[in-house]
């Protein structure tokens, strides 16, 4: 072989070198964004510093909220776990998806059966070639045709039940619930170390590939039980002299959460993938009054249909498209995540849903949405006795009640948004016109059962 022939050779071998290793680590082509959904559990609207607690600190939350869009009228679709899961995975109010109440490993206290035929967001996704993930908390069913990976997601690394009894056994009712995939898996550490660490192991994995990735994060903390690692409750007793013991342990467990979170944020980074990666940020439902969350300026906790069980923290980052430090007073909920996260795949929905994409409010456009807004809780124990309760917004008006068996209450939240004064006596017209439209959900979502079939 010449020494000509031989240059050349060697110089097409150099361009298909620099070529392969000049590829961007970014996975996913430029018009398709990874998605990344960072949900938390239990974390009440102001358990964030950027949201106004005082006595937590939340660096890497609150740099979400300063590199995004921040919406303080972000509601979770249910006031506990398994339903707003459902809305956010579905689209749907959850209802009409089959979980109005918590599903639960012992099955006279579970109330909701996921609808196999539920189209869930890895199949929309998909189709537009994306890889899907979820990794933490499921809390939509233990056993087939209910599980991650029957519902079309990739890769499952996580917990399929509800509550974990302890962090570091990770069990729930003596019974070991982490899965990968189909397979039981025993980690050990605590519980949002374990998540941390098996997120970033997929972000790490997925920066090889040319394709785009969406994962879902669900975190089981700031749940109870409130079991921060020793190291993070004694920073907090040091800093916060006179703080209330549940509060220390709870806020050392958030700020734990914190840290994991932004080691996550780290790794994006690291990969170069953050530039081409939309995140959201926010929580299942309010905090937990037991737990001694903070909600913020709001009235109620976890289960209640006051605002303090479903108003959450909510922020999106998108480098590039979303403005950083923007806020928008959009009234929106869960369900809205699912035909958003399409619109930004290009991932066409061809079936029946009920959230509205708000991608529009995430690049800065004006956007208004007209619909009521619905949330529903089905609950067994002698204070709901398996009875679902309601609440129904539309505009400054909202119908509730905290359980099956009390009057509904009406609220006009801009002149009361501390809910202290029921003006149904007063206003009988807005009260029977949301009564009205909450019984024709109440029919409409009737037609999808909510148990097991035998």
């Amino acid at each position: 072989m010449g020494t000509t022939n031989r240059l050349v050779i060697a110089a097409i071998a150099m361009v298909m070198v620099w070529g392969i290793a000049a590829k961007p680590q970014a996975a996913g082509a430029a018009d398709k964004p990874n998605i990344l959904m960072i949900l938390t559990d239990d974390q009440g609207w102001g358990d964030v510093t950027a949201y106004g607690a005082t006595d937590l600190h939340t660096p890497n939350m609150d740099a979400l909220i300063t590199d995004g869009v921040r919406m303080d009228n972000f509601y979770a679709n249910c006031c506990v776990c398994s339903p707003t899961r459902a809305s956010l995975l579905t689209g749907r109010t959850p209802d009409k998806v089959g979980v109005p109440g918590v599903i639960r490993t012992q099955p006279q206290d579970s109330w909701g059966y996921l609808d196999p035929n539920a189209v869930l967001i890895p199949k929309p996704l998909k189709k537009v070639g994306y890889h899907t993930a979820i990794i933490g908390k499921w809390h939509l069913g233990l056993e087939a045709p209910n599980r991650p990976n029957d519902h079309g997601f990739d890769l499952f690394h996580g917990f399929l039940g509800d509550m974990m009894d302890d962090y570091w056994t990770h069990t729930r009712h003596g019974q070991h619930y982490m899965r990968l995939n189909e397979q039981d898996v025993r980690p050990e550490g605590h519980a949002t170390d374990v998540f941390t660490e098996w997120a970033i192991d997929y972000i790490k994995d997925r920066a090889k590939h040319d394709q785009p990735w969406f994962c879902y994060l669900a975190y089981n903390a700031p749940h109870f039980p409130v079991q921060p690692p020793k190291e993070w409750l004694d920073k907090v007793m040091a800093r916060e002299k006179g703080i209330d013991p549940m509060r220390a342990k709870l806020v050392a467990l958030i700020e734990h959460l914190d840290h994991g979170i932004g080691q996550v944020i780290a790794a994006l980074k690291e990969t170069g993938q953050y530039d081409n990666t939309l995140i959201v940020f926010t929580s299942d439902n309010g905090g937990h009054g037991g737990s001694k969350a903070n909600v913020g300026p709001h009235r109620g906790f976890k289960q209640d249909m006051f605002e303090g069980g479903i108003s959450v923290p909510f922020c999106a980052v998108w480098k590039g498209h979303i403005q950083p430090g923007t806020k928008s007073d959009l009234y929106a909920q869960t369900m809205d995540l699912y035909p958003t996260f399409c619109e930004v795949a290009g991932a066409k929905i061809d079936h029946e849903i009920d959230g509205v994409s708000i991608l529009p409010t995430f690049l800065g456009k004006a956007q208004t949405l007209s619909r009521p807004m619905v949330w529903v809780r089905r609950e067994g124990n002698s204070r709901y006795q398996g009875r679902a309760y309601y609440a129904i917004r539309r505009g400054p008006w909202k119908l509730m009640q905290n359980t099956p068996f009390e009057p509904y209450q009406l609220y006009n939240l801009d002149n009361d948004p501390m809910e202290q004064t029921d003006v149904s006596a007063q206003y009988k017209k807005e009260f029977n016109d949301l009564a009205t439209q909450l019984r024709a959900h109440i029919q409409d979502a009737a037609r999808i059962p909510w148990q097991a079939p035998n």
